[in-house]
């Protein structure tokens, strides 16, 4: 019989094997079967008993884990000289962690007492389980200044590349980090500020060439007046905050919610969690819960968080960087719904009935614990049949019943009709040497679709809750496409051969059922993109004017309060509609109520200029060692000066301008977005298959110059074909949709 393992071996399997840690698993590890199996329950119980272990529902974890950020006290430096820290959030009942403070070149000095905020990695080692990475010193906000060094005898400056910042720095000797003449650096105030002469800083990175692909998002977040610098009143908020405590919350910390977000995460700000409704007169339903992290129990009413958090309006995201809404201290750590780790939370019951139609709803504010940080890619694996050592103990009471629930969503969504796009989303992967590592698509899985599912339904439920009570709020608006649009897109199906009904109030089902009838053909994506720009430009507003592509009549976001202001928003009204605090929507909230709608739908704008600026330029630079080669691609836009290819690799836009297709003039007909050769016929129209050379990439403004070689298979202009004379079509259906656009035109100028 197998030898039964000692109390120590077994708490040094747990905690090399966190995510399989179940009663099973254990055994199977040491080999114990049959009746030894009564003893390791026996040992379990007794290490359970002795604060050791802990039991998470089916499974046992080590309960002294410390979450991937934390806040930690900087303790003496020992004998060795190294510098130890003792975490300042601390809920196991084991002996609190060891953590070795390591400290990189440019970080800011720390000393015993200090408190920084830091991430935090688990190792094995003899004297210590974690070590830890400065985020930042807390209580210290040094200001931050990005611009180009110019070396000097003593030192040097930097000259700001903020617009309108004509204020150079200063730069001692000691303080420029070996930084060569014309790079682009970030710096941080030394000293206080002068009252004569130029301000001190000292240089903390260097991101070398100013058109280097490591300065392309911070140039970005600057020439869009992205806020990136946190005023020190909100920082000293942030970190004078204290984990909330249970008092009136609903306790849920029973319930085995998780959060399942992408694989590079930095935050989690919601967690589901689903099981059949036993209820007998709901047969076949379910019961789904959403919990979202309870921002606003941190950001008060005109608090210096909260005028910060307005300012900002919602988080930017970069391959290389966020610029986050609210401090590190609160999005990455007492905010964000880590594994383990108890927090505050709104959530939402809802009631679906078999065919995935909510019932009933009813919110809480409550307490968590999530039981697992599980990535999309993984929980997917899981359901397809090949799970990993972290979800093979959730299958049965987790993961199962979420996808149960998702798939009688299906039906409702069918019902429903939401606008059915077909885009796949591009990737931008940035190595550490900050170049574009690879740019691919995005895999798109069951698993995001059943999180997107759920968030829908929760932000629904909040509309229509606050609705009910009659309170005021801000509605997310999407109103359908204008006549001019909606002309413009069936203008283009009628060329590619498809038709689009008029005369009747347009519905996303009519819109699905084209996008349907182009679904594998040679014309499946120049819909998709033209459907796509037909589409008004969601925005936020007090007044419930509906949600046009998601079919929708009553919709508000409120499942993202940690980098959207206007979640947190319906937070506070859900708040003081049910009298949970004094936290709640201010009266001076809804006076600015249309004034904020304003602002955070232009702040949203303004987040994604930039974040398409950066992902342009990122393009550009990883193209431009391959200036010279052929793509496959097709023509994504037409303008008076050229068209737009989009390259089939990359996804990244490209300019055929219109002086390189040779001598002839072309007629722009902007109606049917098509450019036509006077000599040749040649008509170029949006959708069309294209060989195309890469003639230019330039990374600082992100512009791609294109050579078309064939155009649907065929020569370019003023190749053989041309000379002959050949018409390269785009369809039949084009000539004909012309012929008739014409008629119309002669048909109006005789009335």
């Amino acid at each position: 019989m197998k030898t039964l393992p000692t109390k120590a071996e077994i708490l040094a399997w747990i905690a090399e094997h966190p995510g399989t840690a179940a009663k099973r698993d254990i055994a199977k590890a040491f080999g114990i079967k049959g009746a030894a199996r009564i003893d390791l329950k026996r040992l379990l119980k007794e290490l359970e008993e002795d604060g050791a272990i802990e039991r998470r529902r089916r499974s046992f974890r080590d309960p002294t884990k410390l979450p991937p950020v934390a806040m930690l006290t900087i303790l003496a430096p020992d004998r060795d000289g190294d510098i130890f820290a003792r975490p300042v959030e601390w809920q196991g009942e084991g002996p609190v962690p060891r953590v070795l403070f390591r400290p990189r070149k440019g970080d800011a000095a720390v000393g015993e007492g200090d408190r920084v905020l830091a991430r935090i990695t688990e190792v094995a080692d003899e004297d210590h389980g974690y070590e830890a990475a400065l985020i930042r010193k807390l209580g210290t906000n040094p200001h931050r200044i990005l611009g180009i060094f110019r070396k000097g005898a003593e030192g040097g400056r930097i000259v700001p590349i903020d617009k309108g910042a004509d204020l150079e720095w200063m730069v001692a000797p000691g303080a420029t980090l070996d930084a060569r003449d014309g790079e682009l650096v970030e710096a941080e105030q030394s000293g206080p500020k002068a009252r004569m002469g130029l301000p001190r800083a000292r240089i903390v990175e260097r991101l070398g060439d100013p058109a280097a692909p490591r300065a392309v998002s911070l140039i970005a977040i600057h020439q869009h007046g992205i806020p990136d610098d946190f005023p020190d009143d909100a920082i000293a908020e942030a970190d004078g905050a204290t984990p909330a405590a249970l008092g009136d919350r609903e306790d849920l910390r029973h319930l085995p919610f998780v959060t399942i977000d992408p694989a590079d995460a930095r935050d989690h700000d919601d967690a589901c969690f689903a099981h059949p409704d036993e209820d007998a007169k709901n047969e076949g339903g379910h019961i789904v819960w959403v919990a979202i992290a309870d921002v606003a129990h941190y950001v008060t009413p005109q608090s210096a968080l909260d005028r910060e958090a307005r300012r900002r309006g919602n988080s930017t995201y970069f391959p290389d960087r966020v610029v986050p809404m609210l401090p590190e201290r609160l999005s990455g750590d007492l905010c964000s719904l880590h594994e383990g780790v108890v927090r505050p939370v709104i959530a939402v019951w809802m009631k679906l009935d078999s065919k995935g139609r909510k019932v009933s709803h009813r919110f809480t504010r409550a307490m968590i614990r999530s039981v697992a940080s599980l990535n999309y890619s993984e929980v997917q694996e899981a359901r397809d049949g090949r799970p990993n050592d972290r979800c093979a103990t959730l299958m049965e009471e987790v993961i199962a019943p979420l996808y149960a629930a998702y798939e009688a969503t299906k039906a409702a969504r069918a019902m429903r009709q939401p606008l059915d796009l077909d885009l796949p989303e591009r990737k931008i992967e940035i190595g550490e040497d900050g170049h574009v590592k690879s740019v691919a698509f995005r895999d798109r899985f069951d698993a995001h679709r059943l999180i997107e599912e759920f968030m829908i339904l929760a932000n629904v439920a909040a509309a229509e809750e606050l609705i009910r009570l009659r309170r005021p709020l801000l509605f997310r608006v999407h109103e359908e496409p204008s006549p001019e649009k909606l002309d413009a897109l069936r203008e283009v199906a009628e060329a590619s051969g498809f038709t689009l009904a008029k005369g009747q109030v347009l519905k996303t089902a009519h819109l699905n059922r084209l996008l349907a009838q182009a679904e594998g053909s040679e014309f499946d994506e120049l819909l998709n993109i033209t459907t796509l720009r037909s589409m008004q430009q969601a925005y936020y507003h007090p007044a419930n004017l509906g949600h046009f592509g998601l079919a929708l009549t009553s919709y508000a976001h409120f499942t993202s309060p940690i980098r959207r202001y206007s979640d947190l928003i319906v937070h506070r009204a859900l708040i003081l509609a049910h009298g949970w605090g004094r936290d709640g929507l201010s009266q001076r909230d809804i006076e600015d109520l249309e004034d904020t709608a304003t602002h955070i739908s232009e702040t949203e704008r303004r987040s994604m200029a930039a974040e398409r600026d950066t992902s342009d330029r990122y393009l550009a630079a990883y193209l431009a060692d391959r200036v010279g080669n052929e793509f496959a691609g097709r023509i994504s836009g037409i303008a008076r000066f050229g068209c737009f290819v989009r390259l089939d690799e990359t996804g990244a836009d490209g300019l055929i301008p219109i002086r390189t297709l040779g001598r002839e003039f072309f007629h722009y007909d902007a109606s049917a977005q098509t450019l036509t050769g006077a000599d040749s016929g040649l008509v170029i129209g949006i959708g069309q298959r294209v060989t195309v050379r890469l003639a230019e990439a330039v990374p600082v403004t992100g512009g791609l110059m294109l050579e078309l070689l064939e155009i649907e298979g065929q020569g370019r202009p003023g190749g053989a074909s041309a000379r002959r004379g050949k018409r390269v079509m785009r369809r039949a259906g084009a000539d004909k949709a012309k012929t008739a656009k014409l008629s119309r035109k002669a048909e109006r100028r005789r009335r």
